[in-house]
């Protein structure tokens, strides 16, 4: 079972050498992968993950998920081939369109006609990572540069897709998703063949889907839901988790959060692969230094 640590979606900002060490620990403890999600506040994921390559070798490394409105796909680019040229073809590169409240009220961009600006910022974002040149005049973008000329390796690109335009856009565009608050039916149903049809008819290989699940290891449920329901609860607001979550006829947040001992936690992560996911990043909620230890001990125990 491939399992990678999915460090920050929590609420914990790291610094630096706090992300340095929590992949560190990651590494030693045998998961395969550790991503970092890009928030409008503290670190900035592509920069950390280029000081924890270096710092901790051979992991997979990657962005769950980097916003695309604010960092033009030319920008996002170079800034992922500098990372590569350091660190290898370890990276994973997670882009996604983010939220219209994030990207209007904290960003001060207009969410317009979000599925054709991702068709347009792949369209100039795949060309430039394989180190071509672009000109590009889209209704959403424009872009006009040679090649980055950096000759670094390219990262995978996996999109945070969850409707099916955006499941169908990233099968024939990109290598693979990244999804948040979705369930097994969801994935078995609708997220898996979708992409997966998608990227079928368009020549390209399967598409790799990671499905991203909190996870806390605990004997008292009753206290692990109350704290899964205050954690996450901002997940519930948001129209496209919103959507995910009303496909599996869940509440809210805290219904998709896996909380249970060892085994229960095992049962459920083995029925999300089972769904069609070839990994799942966990983002652990631990309320105390107690519980933190079991659920990674308990999550090592599953490689």
């Amino acid at each position: 079972m491939r399992i990678g640590i999915f460090s920050g979606p929590a609420g914990k900002l790291f610094n630096v050498q706090e992300a340095i060490a929590d992949a560190r620990a990651a590494q030693e403890a045998g998961f395969p992968s550790y991503w970092l999600p890009q928030m409008p506040m503290g670190i900035d994921a592509l920069t950390s993950l280029s000081h924890i390559g270096v710092a901790v070798p051979e992991i997979e490394l990657g962005t769950a998920v980097i916003p695309t409105y604010p960092r033009h796909p030319i920008v996002m680019a170079q800034q992922a081939l500098s990372v590569t040229s350091i660190i290898g073809d370890r990276l994973a590169l997670g882009i996604g369109l983010s939220h219209k409240p994030v990207i209007e009220k904290q960003y001060g961009y207009q969410f317009d006609k979000p599925v054709r600006h991702l068709r347009e910022y792949l369209e100039v974002l795949n060309p430039q990572l394989r180190e071509e040149p672009v000109r590009v005049d889209g209704e959403t973008l424009s872009a006009r540069n040679p090649a980055m000329g950096l000759n670094a390796p390219v990262p995978q690109v996996l999109v945070a897709a969850l409707g099916p335009q955006m499941l169908r856009l990233t099968g024939r565009m990109a290598d693979g998703t990244i999804t948040w608050m979705t369930g097994n039916r969801t994935l078995a149903e609708f997220t898996v063949p979708e992409i997966s049809e998608a990227a079928s008819e368009a020549g390209r290989p399967k598409p790799r889907v990671l499905a991203g699940l909190p996870v806390l290891c605990t004997d008292d449920i009753d206290a692990g839901m109350e704290r899964a329901s205050k954690v996450w609860q901002m997940y519930g607001t948001l129209p496209s988790y919103r959507a995910m979550l009303d496909r599996e006829g869940l509440a809210g947040p805290e219904d998709i959060a896996i909380v249970g001992n060892e085994s229960e936690i095992a049962d459920r992560l083995q029925a999300t692969i089972d769904a069609g996911a070839d990994d799942v990043i966990v983002a652990e909620f631990a309320g105390n230094p107690d519980e933190r230890l079991r659920t990674r001990e308990a999550l090592a125990a599953l490689l």
